[in-house]
């Protein structure tokens, strides 16, 4: 497969979205989703990617899957690997199937996980330069990680993560550069900020009263990221430091416990990134970079 300049995104349409079961605090059965403002929210978001240059991917809805427009959970990609998410709760263990077939269509080669371990993709294993971080303990397990990082030849570094709100890497950590990332810190135990603070020089600080508002589950197109529109203070940060920022409302999908990275996949590999992106750019003599 060759890799082409835009960023390419895998996504699934809302047709079938909807709480109807609760595995987060954020899930409520009596609370539920509006389903025609999550689609126009889908669409936006959609439609917003596409303008800023990615290319998208759509894997079909299907009903009875209510999270499979969550794509970042359909596992990891890493060069020409696919490596399948093995999910911790039933009700999302449908999914899997589903994914694993769309990578080997697209001649990934998917590699799946032993019994017994957990691991929910992009969700919780997300690159920063050459080091990919790995959440742990809600959904995906410290082993499922070694596994990984011995299976791709790269180094990882477990991250525990001890506040269930935030029961995804990717709903409090957000790398948006080689050498920058977003983050909330209350989310980490102190060891999990101590190394995200040696590992990465630029760490931008998600307040705590908009990491609840999944300020930092963004989307990095080139220099652009896309986060929720309930985040200025994090926007502003992003601003100073040269970055440019679409705010979007994600208000149906946060209501399930995610947002805007929760429903895009790298298919280009989550190493690929913002920033060789913006190496690709600059190559062919482009404006771009951070």
């Amino acid at each position: 497969m060759s890799q082409p300049l835009e960023p390419r995104l895998l996504m699934c349409p809302p047709d079938y979205f909807g709480i109807e079961y609760e595995i987060n605090p954020w899930m409520k059965l009596s609370r539920g989703a509006d389903a025609a403002r999550a689609g126009e929210q889908w669409r936006a978001f959609h439609q917003t990617l596409l303008e800023l240059g990615a290319e998208i991917d759509l894997i079909e809805p299907v009903h009875g899957l209510p999270d499979l427009v969550f794509t970042a959970n359909a596992g990891l990609v890493y060069q020409e690997v696919f490596v399948a998410s093995r999910f911790r709760h039933r009700v999302r263990q449908g999914e899997s199937p589903l994914f694993e077939s769309w990578a080997r269509a697209r001649g990934f080669e998917v590699l799946s996980l032993p019994h017994g371990l957990h691991f929910e993709g992009a969700g919780d294993a997300l690159f920063c330069g050459e080091v990919l971080f790995a959440g742990y303990r809600f959904r995906s397990d410290a082993r499922s990680h070694q596994w990984i990082g011995e299976r791709l030849g790269v180094e990882v570094l477990p991250l525990e993560l001890v506040d269930p709100r935030f029961y995804h890497l990717d709903t409090c950590f957000c790398p948006v550069a080689l050498d920058t990332a977003i983050y909330y810190p209350g989310a980490f135990d102190e060891y999990g900020r101590a190394v995200l603070r040696d590992r990465i020089p630029r760490l931008i600080e998600a307040a705590a009263d908009e990491a609840v508002s999944f300020s930092c589950n963004a989307v990095v197109v080139g220099h652009t990221v896309v986060l929720n529109e309930g985040a200025p203070k994090l926007a502003r940060s992003l601003l100073d430091c040269g970055f440019q920022v679409r705010p979007l409302a994600f208000s149906e999908f946060i209501k399930s416990g995610g947002s805007a990275k929760c429903l895009t996949l790298r298919i280009d590999g989550e190493e690929a990134a913002a920033w060789k992106y913006n190496e690709a750019r600059i190559a062919l003599g482009e404006t771009g970079g951070v």
